[in-house]
């Protein structure tokens, strides 16, 4: 039987006591490290195998958002679910600049954390309303870079003018007539253009800060 390899760093200890329990009992998802730290994650970074970390944002030192920053371009096959303890659309956004693929809260129950796992895994790319609508405000931006701009195609940016309207997966296949496949696939295309070690410069202009 295949299954997801993933690696958790987290803080708390007691949420990755509880992360790395959980796990134990999931037979398609096999736990191959955890961290405290990002900066012991880094450390270890070379000896890491995994196909899925599990990155808590607000770390204590180097956030996970810097972390992502710092890891994904020494590996771009290992993708990076975002755990956070609040909603924060802001910070949820930085993560996908840096590289992340997607995010879910810490109050998730474990069945959606590994649903979330196992969906990133195949390919999926999960995207709030907040977070659609906060691309798709760049846009009309006077300092956006237009090569990056030009990089998303009519039929992205039309996916994501749906989602900013609150419209479900299903429902944008069905008004696009695709499948839920195919949105998944545009949304990983999405957030590949969006990471930020490919092109700092021109992001810095498309997503300014404040």
């Amino acid at each position: 039987m295949s299954y997801v390899k993933i690696v958790i760093v987290e803080d708390d200890p007691d949420i990755r006591g509880f992360m790395e329990k959980a796990f134990a009992n999931v037979p398609d998802i096999h736990c191959t490290g955890s961290f405290e730290s990002a900066e012991d994650f880094l450390k270890d970074f070379a000896r890491i195998n995994a196909d899925v970390v599990l990155m808590d944002i607000t770390l204590l030192g180097m956030n996970g958002i810097q972390c992502v920053r710092e890891a994904k371009p020494r590996n771009p096959a290992i993708q990076y679910l975002m755990c956070t303890s609040h909603n924060d659309a802001e910070r949820t956004f930085d993560s996908l600049k840096a590289g992340a693929t997607g995010y879910i809260l810490k109050t998730s129950t474990p069945a959606e954390i590994c649903d979330a796992i196992r969906d990133i895994h195949r390919g999926g790319s999960p995207m709030s309303s907040e977070i659609a609508r906060m691309v798709v405000s760049s846009f009309p931006n006077q300092h956006q870079d237009n090569d990056l701009l030009a990089s998303f195609t009519s039929r992205e940016q039309e996916i994501l003018h749906a989602l900013a309207k609150g419209y479900s997966y299903q429902q944008i296949a069905d008004k696009l007539f695709i499948s839920i496949e195919t949105v998944r696939t545009y949304l990983r295309n999405i957030y590949t253009k969006l990471q930020v070690h490919s092109k700092v410069e021109a992001l810095n202009k498309v997503f300014p800060r404040g």
